[in-house]
């Protein structure tokens, strides 16, 4: 089993900036793709950025592209998503994910372990 726990979220300007933070426990964290996701109110869960295991690959749906950054820092088993730009739409519950495999790409049905989240709203 893999525990995750975010952090970073609360309310924000639009143009403003957060950081998110996601913390793993219970298994080797440089195993696992890790990756964000977000939820709307009344929406379904959104692909937002992933990372391979090492850091050397990124991915990021189309609606963050350029505003959005994640990294990784396997000594402290933790992932960042560093936004930039916040605009109201990005109001969310940000998931951290977990995925074993090679491959970096994720998607909800490929997801292995979901943190609880944390809530980013962002005020116009």
């Amino acid at each position: 089993q893999v525990q995750l726990v975010e952090s970073g979220g609360g309310l924000v300007q639009a143009g403003g900036s957060l950081r998110l933070s996601c913390t793993a426990s219970g298994r080797t964290f440089s195993n696992y793709v890790m990756g964000w996701f977000r939820q709307a109110p009344g929406k379904e869960r959104d692909f937002v950025a992933s990372i391979s295991r090492f850091g050397s690959s990124t991915y990021y749906g189309d609606s963050v592209k350029g505003r959005f950054t994640i990294s990784r820092d396997n000594a402290k088993n933790t992932v960042y998503l560093q936004i930039n730009s916040l605009k109201p739409e990005d109001t969310a519950v940000y998931y951290c994910a977990a995925r074993s495999g090679a491959f970096a790409t994720m998607s909800p049905s490929t997801v292995d372990y979901w943190g609880k989240g944390t809530l980013v709203t962002v005020s116009s």
